[in-house]
């Protein structure tokens, strides 16, 4: 299954490692960076919207597994989750972590390499 996904991510997404603000840029391009809706005093919910599709698609069963399994991710799901978050936005930032840390491992040409506890 990761092979799958890798090869989803590569096929979909050709710029991954080539862009150049991490976060933003990787975020946007797969639809997972939140879009604020707000006109002066007014403020409404913020969304995810625009990007790749696929890549979402493809991507989330891996969060899933991500935020049960992994130990950085499982934080950050915890900690959107006790702070109120709903369960799926909290998968929706573990996704984003997943294309930012992709992006920045591609560009810096290295290979993932398990922490230690």
């Amino acid at each position: 299954m990761l092979y799958e996904v890798i090869t989803q991510l590569i096929a979909t997404m050709p710029e991954l490692g080539s862009l150049e603000f991490f976060n933003k840029q990787a975020a946007s391009l797969a639809g997972l960076a939140p879009v604020a809706r707000q006109s002066g005093q007014w403020k409404g919910k913020s969304f995810i919207r625009g990007g790749r599709a696929n890549v979402r698609q493809a991507l989330y069963m891996p969060a899933l597994v991500a935020a049960r399994y992994n130990p950085d991710l499982k934080a950050k799901y915890q900690q959107l989750v006790t702070a109120g978050k709903p369960a799926k936005i909290a998968i929706t930032a573990v996704m984003r972590k997943l294309v930012v840390t992709a992006n920045a491992m591609l560009k810096a040409d290295r290979c993932w390499t398990q922490s230690p506890a």
